[in-house]
Protein backbone atom coordinates (compact mmCIF):
# COMPACT_ATOMS: atom_id res chain seq x y z
CA UNK A 1 0.00 0.00 0.00
CA UNK A 2 2.76 2.40 1.15
CA UNK A 3 4.60 1.68 -2.03
CA UNK A 4 1.26 2.55 -4.52
CA UNK A 5 1.19 5.68 -2.55
CA UNK A 6 4.34 6.39 -3.13
CA UNK A 7 4.03 6.07 -6.65
CA UNK A 8 1.21 7.66 -6.92
CA UNK A 9 2.50 10.92 -5.64
CA UNK A 10 5.36 11.33 -7.55
CA UNK A 11 3.20 11.02 -10.52
CA UNK A 12 1.21 13.91 -9.63
CA UNK A 13 4.15 16.14 -8.32
CA UNK A 14 5.40 15.22 -12.07
CA UNK A 15 1.96 16.28 -13.49
CA UNK A 16 1.22 19.31 -11.44
CA UNK A 17 1.25 20.21 -7.70
CA UNK A 18 1.42 18.15 -4.59
CA UNK A 19 0.69 19.89 -0.89
CA UNK A 20 3.16 18.00 1.11
CA UNK A 21 2.29 19.24 3.99
CA UNK A 22 -1.26 18.26 3.78
CA UNK A 23 -0.56 15.04 2.69
CA UNK A 24 2.18 14.82 5.68
CA UNK A 25 -0.66 15.59 8.42
CA UNK A 26 -2.51 12.63 6.90
CA UNK A 27 -0.41 10.11 6.37
CA UNK A 28 2.77 10.48 8.68
CA UNK A 29 2.63 10.40 12.97
CA UNK A 30 0.62 13.51 14.74
CA UNK A 31 3.56 16.64 14.20
CA UNK A 32 5.24 15.54 11.39
CA UNK A 33 5.25 17.53 8.73
CA UNK A 34 7.22 17.12 4.89
CA UNK A 35 8.18 19.67 1.94
CA UNK A 36 8.93 17.34 -0.74
CA UNK A 37 8.81 13.83 -1.74
CA UNK A 38 12.42 12.80 -0.53
CA UNK A 39 11.14 13.66 2.75
CA UNK A 40 7.93 11.88 2.26
CA UNK A 41 9.85 8.61 1.37
CA UNK A 42 11.89 8.45 4.39
CA UNK A 43 9.01 7.80 6.62
CA UNK A 44 6.42 4.97 7.40
CA UNK A 45 2.98 5.67 7.59
CA UNK A 46 0.39 6.36 10.28
CA UNK A 47 -2.49 6.64 8.33
CA UNK A 48 -3.98 5.92 5.06
CA UNK A 49 -5.29 7.87 1.72
CA UNK A 50 -8.96 7.57 0.79
CA UNK A 51 -9.24 6.10 -2.74
CA UNK A 52 -11.73 8.01 -3.62
CA UNK A 53 -11.75 11.37 -3.48
CA UNK A 54 -13.85 13.22 -0.84
CA UNK A 55 -17.53 15.00 -2.70
CA UNK A 56 -18.43 18.55 -1.71
CA UNK A 57 -20.34 19.61 -4.39
CA UNK A 58 -22.01 22.87 -4.23
CA UNK A 59 -20.33 23.09 -1.09
CA UNK A 60 -18.51 27.00 -1.10
CA UNK A 61 -20.51 27.96 -3.98
CA UNK A 62 -20.18 31.44 -4.05
CA UNK A 63 -17.63 32.08 -2.19
CA UNK A 64 -14.13 33.36 -3.31
CA UNK A 65 -11.27 31.88 -1.94
CA UNK A 66 -7.93 33.94 -2.58
CA UNK A 67 -4.55 33.58 -1.71
CA UNK A 68 -1.78 35.60 -0.81
CA UNK A 69 0.03 37.57 1.68
CA UNK A 70 -2.47 38.89 4.56
CA UNK A 71 -1.02 41.82 3.95
CA UNK A 72 -1.56 42.01 0.19
CA UNK A 73 -5.28 40.19 1.27
CA UNK A 74 -5.62 43.23 4.25
CA UNK A 75 -4.96 45.86 1.25
CA UNK A 76 -7.46 44.60 -0.93
CA UNK A 77 -10.39 44.02 1.06
CA UNK A 78 -10.54 45.68 4.24
CA UNK A 79 -13.07 48.05 3.08
CA UNK A 80 -15.31 45.59 1.22
CA UNK A 81 -18.66 44.28 3.01
CA UNK A 82 -18.97 40.92 3.70
CA UNK A 83 -15.76 39.63 3.71
CA UNK A 84 -14.74 36.80 6.42
CA UNK A 85 -10.59 36.67 6.48
CA UNK A 86 -9.51 33.40 7.13
CA UNK A 87 -6.38 33.04 9.54
CA UNK A 88 -3.98 29.92 10.04
CA UNK A 89 -0.93 31.70 10.97
CA UNK A 90 1.98 29.28 12.44
CA UNK A 91 0.58 28.51 16.12
CA UNK A 92 3.44 30.38 18.48
CA UNK A 93 5.96 28.69 20.32
CA UNK A 94 5.32 25.35 18.44
CA UNK A 95 7.68 24.00 15.64
CA UNK A 96 7.44 25.98 12.05
CA UNK A 97 10.10 23.94 10.20
CA UNK A 98 7.68 23.32 7.60
CA UNK A 99 6.95 26.87 6.91
CA UNK A 100 9.73 28.51 3.79
CA UNK A 101 9.86 32.06 5.60
CA UNK A 102 10.55 32.32 9.61
CA UNK A 103 7.78 34.16 11.87
CA UNK A 104 8.64 36.29 14.81
CA UNK A 105 6.44 37.75 17.44
CA UNK A 106 6.13 40.92 15.78
CA UNK A 107 4.64 38.45 12.38
CA UNK A 108 1.89 37.37 15.14
CA UNK A 109 1.47 40.41 16.54
CA UNK A 110 1.33 42.24 12.94
CA UNK A 111 -1.34 39.27 12.19
CA UNK A 112 -3.82 40.11 15.13
CA UNK A 113 -3.30 44.08 14.41
CA UNK A 114 -4.40 43.47 10.81
CA UNK A 115 -7.73 41.87 12.21
CA UNK A 116 -8.74 44.72 14.80
CA UNK A 117 -12.16 45.33 13.82
CA UNK A 118 -13.06 42.96 10.66
CA UNK A 119 -14.24 39.66 10.46
CA UNK A 120 -12.52 36.34 10.79
CA UNK A 121 -12.01 33.40 11.86
CA UNK A 122 -8.65 32.25 13.42
CA UNK A 123 -7.13 29.39 14.34
CA UNK A 124 -4.52 28.39 16.93
CA UNK A 125 -4.16 25.68 20.06
CA UNK A 126 -3.36 25.22 23.25
CA UNK A 127 0.35 25.14 22.06
CA UNK A 128 0.52 28.00 20.98
CA UNK A 129 0.48 31.12 23.54
CA UNK A 130 -0.88 33.91 21.00
CA UNK A 131 -4.06 34.02 23.36
CA UNK A 132 -2.48 33.81 26.73
CA UNK A 133 -0.04 36.81 24.98
CA UNK A 134 -3.10 39.03 24.25
CA UNK A 135 -5.07 38.64 27.29
CA UNK A 136 -2.23 39.74 29.13
CA UNK A 137 -1.11 42.87 26.91
CA UNK A 138 -4.54 43.51 27.84
CA UNK A 139 -4.29 43.60 31.43
CA UNK A 140 -0.23 44.71 31.78
CA UNK A 141 0.52 48.09 31.50
CA UNK A 142 3.72 49.65 31.50
CA UNK A 143 5.30 53.21 31.21
CA UNK A 144 6.79 52.55 28.65
CA UNK A 145 9.37 50.42 26.42
CA UNK A 146 11.53 49.05 29.09
CA UNK A 147 14.30 48.23 26.81
CA UNK A 148 14.36 51.89 25.91
CA UNK A 149 17.61 53.19 26.18
CA UNK A 150 19.15 49.94 26.97
CA UNK A 151 22.41 48.53 25.71
CA UNK A 152 22.03 45.72 23.06
CA UNK A 153 24.98 43.30 23.04
CA UNK A 154 24.67 40.27 21.04
CA UNK A 155 26.61 36.82 20.43
CA UNK A 156 26.28 34.04 17.70
CA UNK A 157 26.13 30.52 19.40
CA UNK A 158 26.63 27.17 17.23
CA UNK A 159 25.31 24.18 18.39
CA UNK A 160 25.90 21.67 15.20
CA UNK A 161 26.79 22.46 11.00
CA UNK A 162 22.41 22.93 11.02
CA UNK A 163 21.80 24.98 14.00
CA UNK A 164 22.60 27.99 15.54
CA UNK A 165 20.90 31.31 17.00
CA UNK A 166 22.05 34.31 18.40
CA UNK A 167 21.87 35.32 22.09
CA UNK A 168 20.66 38.47 23.10
CA UNK A 169 21.77 40.49 26.18
CA UNK A 170 19.97 44.30 27.19
CA UNK A 171 22.32 46.25 29.54
CA UNK A 172 20.58 49.38 31.00
CA UNK A 173 21.75 51.04 34.17
CA UNK A 174 19.05 53.22 36.36
CA UNK A 175 20.65 55.89 38.71
CA UNK A 176 18.30 56.44 41.66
Amino acid sequence: MRERILQRVKEEERTGFVDYLTLSSWLLFSGKYVTSFEQLARHGFYNHLRQEPYRADGYLEGVEIVRADYRELFEQYRHTERVVFIVDPPYLSTEVGAYKCYWKLGDYLDVLKVLDGLSYVYFSSTKSQVVELMDWVMTSTFSGNPFAGAERREQSVTINHSSHYTDIMMLKKVVR
